[in-house]
């Protein structure tokens, strides 16, 4: 993983690089990509997130969204990343968001990646990516994670980036409408973690793949 500031423009403030992907702030001029991979991948997506606004794909909703996220960045309060393949197709996005410093020293991580890059491994080699920016450039001490006990691409993910399954916590999101209960894992910076080289490079691994959000 390697970190760089591109300029004072926040919204090009920071990009991550991974085993063949990158992560960058969104910005307005990705709305037209993000929208149409979204709506494409609906059907997909759907049962794993919070209900859809009805206005959530409308380039309004997105502009709100991207004002959001960088006076978020600005604060260090979260990092919103859209991942991106190395020919710049946009996979997904990923989250490292709640950051708690103070004895905390914690953030929590969330992802989601369209439904034509699912099983494919690109979400993991993010995840890989952002683990590295967490330990290192934020010096955090925990990243915490939660999926659905049936979403078994997404705790096989987990588990193969190095987080530990911690408990369960019943009607701990509301997911699509309804409470669900979720498992709870957790990183810690001290923990093996066999998806990084070190220093924080991102390992080359081709036996990953199946994820959902």
């Amino acid at each position: 993983m390697a970190l760089f500031r591109l300029g004072a423009n926040t919204e090009t403030a920071q990009l991550l690089r991974g085993d063949g992907v990158y992560l960058r702030p969104p910005e307005m001029r990705d709305y037209e990509d993000w929208s149409a991979l979204r709506e494409a991948s609906r059907g997909f997506l759907v049962p794993w997130e919070p209900t859809w606004p009805s206005d959530d794909l409308t380039r309004t909703a997105f502009r709100r969204r991207v004002r959001r996220h960088q006076q978020e960045l600005e604060s260090s309060e979260s990092f919103a990343f859209l991942v991106f393949r190395d020919d710049d197709a946009l996979l997904g996005g990923l989250t490292l968001g709640q950051v708690r410093r103070g004895v905390v020293q914690a953030a929590t991580l969330g992802y989601w990646i369209g439904e034509p890059y699912a099983n494919r491994g690109y979400m993991t080699k993010a995840v890989r990516a952002v683990v590295g920016f967490a330990f290192g450039a934020l010096r955090l001490h925990r990243v915490e994670a939660s999926c659905l006990p049936h979403n078994g691409p997404s705790t096989r993910l987990l588990e193969r980036v190095g987080f530990t399954r911690e408990g369960y916590a019943r009607a701990y999101l509301r997911i699509n409408g309804l409470w669900e209960d979720h498992l709870l894992y957790g990183l810690l910076e001290s923990d093996p973690q066999p998806a990084l080289q070190p220093g924080g490079a991102a390992a080359a691994r081709t036996d990953d793949g199946d994820i959902w959000p």
